[in-house]
């Protein structure tokens, strides 16, 4: 089997996590990605991001942090200054031959190298260019720089999470930046579809700040269809209850009550089953607007119980329920080991000969991911790469 990307090749200029992650997912699907690294401040700014970071076979530690292993894998590594006039023009016969170029430069300080979008697509017509910047390309806050943390802030996903006295949460990973590759990724695939049809290739805006309202999803649209502006609920749902976290007799655990029915079935196993004919809380509009006095009952009733019982117990009775895991729970589970979800892959560069990461969770039954490459050490297939490129005069 092949990847369904097999024969593409991209040519990635960006650093850190929105476009590493774009095209980590390009080049689990097969596409061949030539990750582009500044050797003068030694490669992708999350190299240095750690600890912890991989130990070499001398015992002392690489440039393979764990941040930087986890968007790199399917990638090769050159090592290239573009701020030069040798290393522009290296740049530009790569992308002679690529089929993608993605970077994550500030808006227009690729100009003065010639490899802003206007100019490589003027010169090579047939790229698919994406840009991912905080604000785009457009807009009174183009010049401004673009970090995960401040795209949360400025596009209000911050304001929404947290408990509802507490200050205002980031979620714990990149995850603006995340999605922002996913959504690049997308972009991608559509502006391929459309040259394969008429051969034209075209340039890709897409912002931190953009993606991250996208997925505001049903708060954003709740904002917009009432006026009112959500408040931050901790693990409460905004339109469902109940739907958050509890704390039981050793721990915590999920319950979300999807429907009124179950929550009958929820009050009854409880042995409160008169809650269900409550008028407040008998349907989910009652439940809503009396949560605070219901989850008030429901905790003090779930705090007696241990979080196996609950989950044993609701899981008997159709009503969705589940554990609060920590990431060692989360990769010691036989679910983790039975899709995939935790790979290892070779690499000379570790001591022991391997690198564990996180499997792609995209499972394709004629054209699966595959994992043919560790992540790279900086600049680990220049010569490789370099050797193979057409000569200047044919570009």
């Amino acid at each position: 089997m092949t990847g369904a990307l097999e024969g593409l090749r991209i040519l990635d200029l960006s650093r850190i996590l929105a476009g590493p992650t774009c095209t980590q997912l390009l080049g689990d699907l097969g596409a061949e990605v030539i990750k582009i690294e500044n050797p003068k401040t030694g490669g992708d700014d999350t190299r240095h991001w750690g600890p912890p970071f991989v130990d070499g076979t001398a015992g002392k530690p690489t440039d393979l942090s764990a941040y930087f292993m986890a968007a790199n894998r399917n990638k090769k590594s050159v090592a290239l200054d573009i701020s030069s006039k040798e290393g522009q023009r290296v740049v530009r016969r790569l992308a002679a031959g690529c089929d993608v170029v993605i970077e994550n430069f500030k808006p227009g300080s690729l100009a003065k190298y010639d490899l802003d979008f206007e100019t490589m697509l003027g010169d090579f017509p047939h790229l698919v260019y994406c840009s991912i910047s905080g604000f785009g390309q457009t807009g009174p806050n183009a010049s401004k720089p673009g970090y995960d943390l401040m795209a949360q802030g400025y596009g209000g996903i911050m304001s929404l999470t947290g408990e509802p006295e507490g200050e205002p949460m980031k979620v714990a990973v990149g995850i603006a930046d995340v999605m922002c590759g996913m959504y690049a990724a997308v972009g991608i695939l559509a502006a391929l579809r459309h040259r394969a049809r008429t051969g034209e290739g075209q340039h890709i805006d897409l912002a931190l700040v953009d993606s991250q309202i996208a997925w505001l999803i049903n708060e954003g649209v709740n904002y917009l269809t009432s006026g009112e502006v959500p408040k931050r609920r901790g693990n409460g749902h905004p339109n469902i209850a109940p739907y958050q976290v509890f704390e039981t007799a050793d721990g915590h655990v999920i319950v979300a009550v999807g429907n009124d029915a179950q929550f009958e079935r929820f009050a009854g196993w409880l042995g409160r089953a008169e809650l269900a004919g409550d008028e407040r809380f008998a349907t989910n509009p009652a439940r809503l607007e009396n949560r605070d006095k219901l989850t008030a009952i429901l905790q003090a009733l779930l705090y007696e119980r241990a979080s196996d019982e609950i989950i044993e117990g609701l899981e008997a009775i159709k009503v969705p329920v589940g554990p609060v895991n920590t990431l060692d729970r989360v990769f010691g589970s036989d679910q983790v080991a039975a899709r995939d979800m935790k790979i290892a892959v070779d690499t000379p560069a570790a001591k022991d000969g391997r690198v564990s990461l996180i499997g792609n969770p995209l499972k394709l039954s004629k054209t699966p991911v595959s994992y043919r490459r560790a992540p790279p050490q900086m600049g680990a297939d220049t010569d490789a790469v370099l050797s193979g490129i057409s000569e200047p005069d044919s570009v």
